[in-house]
């Protein structure tokens, strides 16, 4: 497995040629838009992804795995601004806690959003508040294992009268699919450029 540091990181973000990326679902002007922040957290024994489960109770993805993140808002400084806040408000990280190293292309979805990913480091002794209505655990994986294209799975939904492609990573009993697989293997993708 790849590792990877924080000064690695910091590195291929600012040297990163132009990455390239074809969303799963199309792009268009008519969807919405919104930001997630994909948090890498520094650990002694290397960087994790931290992840959240949506509670049970909600309407929409319930239960699934997800980012801490939403649809931008009028007062909304930029994309980076709508993916700090969204994740205060979920997790209770603090803006002051993050290291913005840059975001990835945006990522289209069968809902009508366009998210874009906003990828920072997040201090290790950050102390997480979740919503409980929002949120019903937050947990980590492996970057290094989330890295490796080898540990996904590619998957065919129907979708609106046609079959669609999707991503899904399983990972010690919980299996990540969807948004939040496809954009978890965008980043391996671009963490692979330049290699």
């Amino acid at each position: 497995m790849r590792e990877h540091s924080p000064a690695s990181l910091r590195a291929h973000f600012a040297q990163a040629p132009e990455f390239a990326w074809q969303s799963d679902w199309p792009l268009d002007a008519a969807q919405v838009s919104a930001a997630v922040l994909l948090p890498l957290v520094p650990r002694p024994h290397g960087l994790q992804v931290l992840l959240t489960r949506r509670t049970d109770h909600l309407n929409h993805h319930a239960g699934q795995i997800s980012f801490p993140g939403g649809r931008c808002e009028a007062g909304d400084a930029s994309l980076s601004a709508t993916a700090l806040r969204e994740a205060e408000e979920e997790v209770g990280i603090v803006p002051d806690e993050v290291e913005l190293l840059g975001a990835l292309p945006d990522f289209g979805t069968p809902s009508g959003f366009r998210i874009t990913p906003v990828v920072g480091l997040l201090r290790p002794e950050a102390r997480l508040q979740l919503d409980p209505f929002e949120v019903a655990e937050a947990f980590e994986i492996p970057l290094s294992f989330l890295v490796e294209r080898t540990n996904y799975q590619h998957h065919r939904i129907r979708w609106a009268g046609g079959e669609r492609h999707v991503h899904a990573v399983p990972y010690a009993g919980r299996f990540v699919w969807g948004a939040t697989a496809g954009i978890l293997y965008m980043l391996a993708e671009f963490l692979s450029e330049g290699r």
